[in-house]
């Protein structure tokens, strides 16, 4: 969170990477049942553990089950060809 906060190159090369980093998770873990699994067992294991580790696979199931955002171009782009 503090990347996200800070205005430095380095926070936001930082911050970018962290997004790529959920993202590949996200990716993998649709793609693997295997390592879904080896989730719902570590949910089940820490179970009765702090709750920070209940948000952050809480997360990762919301990342799972949501379809990954089409990515629209950066910048401005005009249309031409419609006139208003």
């Amino acid at each position: 969170m503090l990347s996200s906060v800070l205005r430095s190159q380095r926070a936001i090369a930082v911050n970018v990477q962290i997004m790529r980093a959920f993202v590949r998770m996200r990716e993998l873990l649709v793609s693997n049942s295997v390592l879904a699994g080896k989730l719902d067992e570590l949910e089940r294991k820490y179970q009765h553990h702090d709750e920070a580790i209940k948000a952050i696979l809480s997360a990762i199931r919301e990342l799972m089950t949501r379809p990954a955002p089409k990515h629209r171009p950066i910048g401005f782009t005009a249309n031409l060809g419609e006139h208003k």
